[in-house]
């Protein structure tokens, strides 16, 4: 394809696009292994920050699609990365799963229980939400120098038994309980996530291409960043969202494996 032949490293989304739930999307283990070998660089990029880098590694290895040599990078390590540089010192409350909680304390960081003493707030997708810890959150977001961090604004999480409610959901319900809405996204499409990637990979932002199969997160953060996009139709987005969508994806695909390099 010619629109992709300068391209030196492919970051492919997950959920909806290299697989749904535990099932590969096609023969998603060739193609990945076709792109290897003509010299380009895989990687994974996801927003979901529901689970840690080391689960995501279990889970792709077991797949078969994850080699060394690969790039692995999440919201939720944008999210550690940028409080490890910027807020250090922050004692942070995070709406979290317990394996969450303790990969954030596990990175240097000061994780506290209470929200009265916190004057950080995380936000990641909780898949152990209760009503309490919402009310904790809440309670917290009333206080103005909280700073409010976001992991990605996806409204939903689609699985291969139809779509369940994601960080963006969450972010809308706690807007209108608080009446705040985050600081920092460190998800895409938000350049914060562009910025610690590009200096991680060490290439030039028109030397990458973002698939996904969401126009307002991979496409919209391909092309805010200056990366080449494939979009493909095998999650979210359909090809009747295009119409009416302000973003135009370099190709569309109808899944990941129709890339040729």
């Amino acid at each position: 394809m010619k629109e992709l032949e300068k391209v030196k490293v492919f970051l492919f989304d997950l959920d909806g696009t290299v697989y749904l739930g535990g099932n590969l999307i096609g023969d998603v283990k060739n193609t990945l292994n076709k792109i290897r070998a003509k010299g380009v660089k895989v990687g994974f990029l996801t927003n979901n920050s529901s689970t840690t880098k080391e689960s995501y590694f279990a889970k792709l290895k077991n797949l078969g699609v994850f080699f060394d040599g690969d790039f692995f990078y999440s919201s939720l390590d944008c999210a550690t990365d940028y409080l490890l540089d910027k807020n250090r010192e922050g004692k942070i409350f995070t709406l979290a799963t317990e394996k969450v909680k303790e990969h954030v304390k596990s990175r240097g960081l000061n994780v506290v229980d209470d929200e009265n003493s916190a004057n950080v707030f995380l936000l990641t997708f909780d898949k152990e939400l209760t009503y309490e810890k919402l009310v904790k959150a809440n309670r917290l977001l009333g206080k103005k120098d909280v700073l409010y961090i976001a992991t990605h604004p996806d409204s939903v999480c689609p699985t291969e038994n139809g779509s369940i409610p994601d960080v963006g959901s969450f972010i809308e319900l706690l807007s209108h309980s608080s009446g705040r809405r985050p600081d920092v996204i460190t998800g895409k499409p938000y350049g914060v996530l562009a910025e610690y990637i590009i200096k991680k990979l060490g290439v030039k932002s028109d030397e990458i291409c973002m698939v996904g199969d969401r126009l307002y997160t991979d496409i919209a953060f391909g092309e805010n960043s200056g990366m080449k996009t494939v979009l493909v139709l095998s999650g979210e987005t359909k090809e009747e969202d295009l119409k009416s969508s302000t973003v135009s994806p370099t190709l569309v695909l109808p899944d990941v494996n129709y890339i040729q390099v």
